[in-house]
């Protein structure tokens, strides 16, 4: 009995608590939990190297990563030494061949990798004595033959070479220039010249100067003890020479005085790459370190960004927007604010990316966003540490950033701690909307204009010119006298000739084309089949599994998306008969209706442009008369849209030239389709067209 009145006397205490607690407000937080972390432990060999070990027994792996803290360097005019050190290193050594190296490595299933100032390896923990010993071998005994380096250098060479038209590369590339200067370690670049500059002994002294244990931390992670790591690290590490890095000195870079668009003309761009950026003189250990990366996040840190919500969620420039803000404990580091967008909005882009860099300066930011983002930081920091290699890297940064022992310990208290006006000072003094430099890579032909006219808060922004290696240059110019009667016909009479005379085109019954790329690690097979009697076939497959298929057959036709078969229109109809003729220049010359409306550059060559139709624009070399690119236009979801075809590496097949690469732009991504067979006049039936 005494329970049961125990029990009524229990429920009701419940109740009447319950009955007190207002439920209309929110709770307040509790106090942010203090992290425990465990340390890891360490030791210090006589030549300087620092070795960390945290054992972690739930898996047989093991983890090994060999980093040198060394200040940056500058290669001047030898600039790629670094990269190829790097790739030198890792090639066996003197005491065991590549060959013999990597297949041992292979047969353990393990791996070792090598960069130009560090070094990484895993295993499983049994095989762990003998990848440390070949890891430790390679680095310090490396095997730099000028076999090997002149292989390394032409892979190098070959690399830059591809990237020498990429938007994004030249634009990356102009943008540290601008921010730090030529002469500076992050705005030097690498290119064929100063690579071929290279000589095997630079790669020697590179490695004696550089890949040094003076500054240099072995971390070592996984299924060991620390009594075991130490014995083997004494064993295979202390050969390590003993020395220090030179030091090198160069110029402070600043910001530009003011705001301005430093614009990079790139004819073959397809959109516009941008960023608004500044320096920044942040490193992990200021007090301002944790409002600073809230503000970024805020900003541009991801899909929840106010760059992100505006330019792609409300107004639809571009596919996305974002923020980054670096820190660096030995130079000046950089805001970006970046987006890749449609020619036709770049100046509307850079507006908008200005005033949400202006917004969050000037105006507080919301209680709800702060409390969204420090959520998500904090989220982040308790995942993280549930791996073991954070552990690592935490004891790393508090050793090479100088940081107070409990950094981390305290992290979600600091996190927690962190108000509204924190995070506008932090924005203050790290963004900048009065001394910011807009780089823009992209079309000057058709951004330029409107470029030239943006403003900001009533003041316009001056646009000053450069070229795809920083220098200044002069204002391009669009309007290039053309030959004395020159004319549309005259252009496709031209292009006609060259890839083989009026008469071996109209011989043309039919012709058969493949072609192969690459998509994220997909292939991509193009099939297109084409006759003189209205009859077209293209086939878009993926990994063999056609995505995307169009038939027309004189007046019927079909496509075919994803399995999805609908019958075509009547303008869809027209519109693919204007591409079934196996050269349609020869109806354009005969219709006589195609307009001249200029000239442009298409990459490095100077191109006639032709109006095809009021969607379809063709240009064709001024020098040459091949044709170097088609661009469309069509309506999407009540946008205009452009999509550009770039033709190039022509080739002879049964007397006509023939574009073998085909560059296809699909919204932010170029698609690169490399012919591999051609047939005129054969591989090509009626029921292909069924």
């Amino acid at each position: 009995m005494k329970k049961i009145l125990l029990l009524f006397v229990l429920i009701a205490s419940v109740q009447n608590m319950a009955a007190q607690i207002d439920r209309s407000v929110m709770p307040e937080p509790g106090p942010a939990p203090e992290i425990s972390l465990e340390e890891p432990k360490s030791f210090e060999l006589n030549n300087g190297l620092k070795v960390m070990v945290v054992e972690n027994h739930k898996l047989p792996r093991v983890s090994i990563s060999l980093t040198i803290d060394n200040p940056p360097i500058l290669e001047g005019e030898k600039a790629g030494v670094s990269s190829l050190t790097g790739s030198l290193l890792g090639l066996g050594s003197k005491n065991i061949s590549k060959d013999d190296f990597n297949e041992e490595i292979d047969f353990l299933g393990a791996s070792i990798n090598f960069g130009a100032q560090s070094a990484s390896a895993s295993s499983l923990s049994k095989y762990f004595p003998r990848i440390m010993e070949l890891m430790a071998d390679a680095a310090i005994n490396p095997n730099f033959t000028q076999e090997e380096f002149e292989k390394e250098k032409e892979r190098l060479i070959t690399g830059l070479k591809t990237q020498e038209k990429d938007v994004s590369v030249i634009a990356g590339r102009v943008q540290r220039v601008l921010a730090y200067g030529k002469n500076h370690p992050y705005g030097e670049y690498t290119s064929e010249e100063t690579v071929k500059n290279v000589l095997l002994t630079d790669v020697e002294a590179f490695y004696r100067d550089y890949f040094v244990p003076a500054n240099a931390y072995l971390v070592i992670i996984g299924d060991v003890s620390f009594d075991e790591v130490k014995k083997l690290a004494e064993e295979n590490f202390t050969p390590w020479t003993k020395a220090v890095p030179p030091s090198l000195s160069f110029t402070k870079p600043s910001d530009a005085q003011y705001t301005q668009i430093n614009f990079v003309d790139m004819p073959n761009a397809v959109q516009s790459e941008i960023a608004v950026q500044n320096l920044v003189e942040l490193k992990m250990k200021n007090e301002d370190y944790l409002p600073a990366l809230i503000a970024n996040q805020i900003l541009g840190g991801g899909g929840e960004g106010r760059l992100f919500l505006n330019l792609r969620e409300d107004k639809g420039y571009t596919y996305g927007s974002y923020s980054s803000l670096g820190d660096d404990k030995y130079e000046v580091s950089r805001f970006r604010a970046t987006a890749s967008v449609r020619n036709m909005v770049t100046d509307s882009s850079v507006v908008e990316m200005l005033k949400e860099i202006d917004r969050i300066v000037n105006q507080p930011v919301t209680e709800k966003e702060l409390a969204n983002t420090k959520a998500k930081y904090a989220g982040r920091f308790v995942r993280a540490l549930e791996d073991p290699q954070t552990i690592a890297r935490y004891a790393l940064n508090i050793e090479t950033e100088g940081l107070p022992n409990d950094f981390y310990k305290t992290y979600l208290e600091r996190l927690e701690n962190i108000t509204v006006n924190d995070v506008q000072k932090a924005s203050q003094k790290y963004f900048s909307t009065s001394n910011a430099r807009v780089v823009v890579a992209g079309k000057g032909s058709e951004v330029l204009d409107n470029l030239e006219k943006v403003s900001v808060n009533e003041k316009k922004i001056p646009v000053m010119y450069y070229d795809k290696t920083g220098e200044k240059t002069e204002k391009p110019n669009y309007n290039i006298t053309m030959p004395e009667g020159l004319t549309a016909n005259t252009v496709l009479e031209k292009y006609i000739e060259a890839i083989g005379g009026k008469s071996k085109l109209e011989s043309v019954e039919s012709y058969f084309m493949m072609a192969a790329a690459e998509m994220q690690g997909m292939k991509l097979e193009l099939e297109m089949k084409k006759t003189s009697k209205d009859q077209f076939m293209r086939d878009v497959k993926m990994m063999g599994n056609s995505m995307s298929k169009q038939v027309l057959d004189g007046n019927k036709g079909y496509a075919v998306v994803q399995g999805q078969r609908k019958d075509l229109s009547e303008d869809e109809i027209l519109k693919v008969k204007e591409e079934s003729a196996p050269f349609p220049e020869l109806n354009y010359l005969a219709a006589g209706n195609i307009a001249l409306e200029g000239t442009e550059m298409v990459g490095d060559s100077k191109a006639y442009k032709l109006k095809i139709t009021d969607n379809k624009t063709a240009y064709y070399d001024a020098e040459t008369g091949l044709k170097l690119q088609e661009v469309t236009s069509a309506e999407v979801q009540g946008q205009q849209m452009k999509q550009t075809l770039l033709l190039g590496d022509y080739k002879e097949v049964s007397g006509i030239m023939f574009p073998f690469k085909i560059t296809q732009s699909m919204g932010p991504q170029n698609i690169d389709f490399i012919v591999t067979e051609i047939k005129v006049n054969d591989g090509v039936s009626p029921t292909d067209f069924e």
